[in-house]
C-alpha cells in the first residue's frame, strides 16, 4: 500500500497510526487512508462532494477523497480498485455535548443545498421499506427452501414478525406524511448511514456520509440504546441538549417514532449473512441474541415519548398501543 501511495499520489510515508481499525499513513502534513471503492462511482462521488463540504465548514477530521497523480479518483493496485481519502487533522479531545454537536451538525449542513442523487433517502422511507420487505421476504423464502439450517428455520419463524413491524413502521410513515406540522427543521441535510457517536471518534469516514432528514440520524442513536436496560435518563439528557438547539416539529417527532418502529437491526443483520462467508450457526447466535434483546427495546420503546417528557396524547401524536 505505501509502495501506491508513493507511485500514484506522490505521498512519502513518515509514520504509522491506526484509528477505528484503519491503517494510517502519516507524511509531514496528512494522515491518509486507502479504501476499497466497491460502490458504484456516482455514490463516491456524492460522498466526496459532501465530505469536501463538511471541510469546507471547519470539519477537520473528515476524510476526503483525493485524486491520483493522473487527476482520477480510483487506484487500481493488485487488480483492486482503490480511494485513498486524506484527514487534515484526526480529533482528539471532545469537549462539547453529544446533543449539541448532533444539532450543530444538522444545523450547519442544511446549508448543503445539492441533494445528492444516489445517496438520498430524503422523503422516501417508505417506499425504500417497501422494497426492502419485498426483496428480503423473496429472498427468505428462496434460501430457506435451499438450506435446510437452524438459522433459516429461525428465519422462517421470525419472518411474520418482520412483515408485522415493518407494515406498521410504512403504514406509520405513510400517516406521518399526511401530518403538516412541520416546520424548516424538517429540510434536508447531510446525515449518517448509520449514527453511532460518529461525531465522537477521531475521523468522520466519507463512506458513512448520505443525505437525509436529521431525524435518521437520531433514530439510529436511540435505535442503539433502546436495546439497553436504563438508557432512558442518558437519553432524555441526549434529547434535551439536541433541542435546546434545534427543537423538533411534531412531524419529526412521528418521523422519529416510525423509523423506530421499523426492523432495521434485523434486516442488517440478515443481510450481513447474505453476503458473508461465515457459517449459518453464527448467525443463529447472533439472530438469537437479537431476538432476545428486542423485548427490551420493544419494552423502552412504549414507553418513549413519556421518558421524553412529550405528552403525545394532547399533541395527537399515534402509538403503537401494542408495545
Amino acid at each position: 500500500m505505501e509502495e501506491m501511495l508513493n507511485r500514484d499520489y506522490a505521498v512519502y510515508i513518515r509514520d504509522k497510526i491506526t484509528i477505528n481499525g484503519k491503517l494510517g499513513f502519516i507524511d509531514n502534513a496528512y494522515t491518509y487512508f486507502i479504501i476499497s471503492s466497491e460502490n458504484k462511482e456516482m455514490i463516491h462521488m456524492e460522498q466526496a462532494a459532501l465530505a469536501y463540504f463538511l471541510v469546507e465548514k471547519g470539519l477537520y477530521h473528515t476524510a476526503k477523497p483525493i485524486q491520483n497523480m493522473d487527476g482520477n479518483w480510483f487506484t487500481t493496485y493488485q487488480n483492486k480498485s482503490y480511494m485513498v481519502v486524506q484527514v487534515q487533522s484526526p480529533q482528539t479531545n471532545y469537549i462539547e455535548s453529544h446533543g449539541h454537536s448532533l444539532a450543530n451538525f444538522h444545523l450547519m449542513n442544511a446549508a448543503y443545498h445539492y441533494e445528492p442523487q444516489n445517496i438520498s433517502s430524503y422523503g422516501q422511507w417508505k417506499n425504500l421499506w417497501i422494497h426492502k420487505l419485498t426483496i428480503f421476504e423473496n429472498r427468505i423464502i428462496h434460501e430457506a427452501k435451499r438450506k435446510h439450517t437452524c438459522y433459516y428455520r429461525l428465519l422462517m419463524d421470525i419472518l411474520p414478525y418482520i412483515i408485522g413491524m415493518s407494515e406498521n413502521a410504512i403504514q406509520y410513515i405513510q400517516e406521518t406524511t399526511e401530518d403538516y406540522r412541520y416546520d424548516e427543521g424538517d429540510q434536508g441535510t447531510i446525515t449518517f448511514q448509520r449514527y453511532d457517536d460518529h461525531l465522537l471518534k477521531p475521523v468522520i469516514w466519507v463512506n458513512d456520509l448520505m443525505y437525509d432528514h436529521p431525524t435518521r440520524d437520531l433514530a439510529e442513536y436511540i435505535r442503539t440504546k433502546l436495546f439497553l436496560n436504563q438508557a432512558n435518563k442518558e437519553l432524555r439528557s441526549f434529547m434535551d441538549d439536541y433541542q435546546s438547539l434545534r427543537p423538533l416539529s411534531i412531524f419529526s417527532w412521528r418521523l422519529l417514532y416510525g423509523r423506530l418502529i421499523f426492523p432495521i437491526t434485523f434486516y442488517d443483520l440478515i443481510e450481513e449473512s447474505f453476503f458473508t462467508e461465515k457459517n449459518d450457526q453464527t448467525y443463529f447466535t447472533k439472530m438469537e441474541n437479537l431476538i432476545e434483546k428486542q423485548s427490551i427495546y420493544e419494552q423502552n420503546l412504549s414507553s418513549f415519548f413519556i421518558e421524553m417528557g412529550l405528552q403525545h396524547e394532547a399533541l395527537h401524536i399515534p402509538v403503537l398501543h401494542w408495545l
